[in-house]
């Protein structure tokens, strides 16, 4: 807008120069010129301005987020599981042999032991009897009888006749001869051959003749004749 003054007023000034003296309708058609352009002026400094004003600023508010995160998964504690050694390997025992409950006759005779060895026993024929006794130290022992002229009270039999007795022998009767002693007969078995019946217990062992009822019983610490 300046510039467009100054050089009305140049104009003006120069005109006034040469022509001298101006009229008046002269100068009023100027004074309109000059108001014409001073609003064209303003006009384009309004239009600048508006072209030149920068862009209403718009506020964008944000979206909020949703953050979704997935449940942590622990995973089980690994235990460890050694294995123990196998144990070492267990040696059976040894066999043990069955006690011998069958006793074969030996012309006709049956041998055996009490179960801790101390009596050796048999149920014998001989020529003129059967008989059954047992032979080893066992207390008490009557007195000798006065016909006795060898061992006495080393043993008790039964025979045919009457009770039993104690024996007067010189050796051991009831044997089968062989190199070891003859088979134990175990607590509680019995052989019953010939007529008589043997029984093997804790208490010791037991014969008896089947037809009279006679017979005996022999232990280390005790004795029965009956």
């Amino acid at each position: 807008m300046g510039r467009v003054f100054f050089m009305l007023s140049t104009v003006r000034s120069s005109r006034t120069r040469q022509f001298g003296t101006v009229r008046f309708g002269t100068v009023r058609a100027w004074a309109v010129a000059v108001g014409i352009g001073s609003a064209l002026v303003l006009t384009g400094c309004s239009s600048e301005s508006a072209a030149q004003a920068p862009p209403p600023s718009s506020t964008t508010t944000p979206v909020p987020t949703t953050t979704t995160t997935a449940p942590t998964t622990t995973p089980p504690p690994v235990t460890t599981t050694s294995e123990a050694p196998p144990p070492p390997p267990v040696e059976p025992p040894p066999p043990v042999a069955e006690p011998q409950t069958t006793y074969a006759a030996i012309g006709g005779a049956y041998y055996f032991t009490s179960p801790d060895g101390l009596f050796q026993c048999g149920i014998v024929p001989l020529s003129s009897r059967t008989e059954a006794g047992c032979q080893g130290t066992t207390t008490p022992v009557p007195p000798r009888p006065d016909d006795c002229m060898i061992n006495w009270g080393n043993g008790i039999r039964v025979t045919n006749d009457g009770p039993a007795a104690f024996m007067c022998s010189g050796g051991v009767v009831y044997t089968s001869g062989g190199e070891s002693m003859d088979p134990p007969l175990a607590v509680g078995a019995t052989i019953a051959e010939g007529g008589y019946t043997c029984t093997s217990a804790e208490n010791g062992i037991s014969c008896a003749n089947d037809a009279t009822g006679h017979g005996f019983r022999i232990a280390p610490d005790s004795n029965e004749i009956y």
